[in-house]
């Protein structure tokens, strides 16, 4: 099975960069689809998510927001 995630993000956001690290870190072991999504590219989404990423969605559900360990992660998928 491969998972598709949704990883909410902007630029210059020192969480968002460890999170893509941990997802990026899963990929390696677990097939993932990742999205990349920069909030503030579209009114729409930086109305929605404001200063609040990184938030992580997992298949279309929100999983995770903030933060997240490869740990947390990988229990997650299994």
């Amino acid at each position: 099975m491969t998972w598709r995630l949704t990883l909410y993000t902007r630029k210059e956001c020192g969480l968002c960069e460890e999170m893509k690290a941990a997802v990026h870190s899963v990929a390696r072991d677990i097939p993932l689809e990742i999205e990349e999504v920069d909030v503030d590219q579209s009114a729409d989404l930086k109305e929605q998510y404001g200063a609040k990423v990184p938030v992580l969605l997992i298949n279309g559900r929100k999983a995770f927001k903030y933060r997240v360990t490869v740990r947390e992660l990988k229990k997650k998928l299994s």
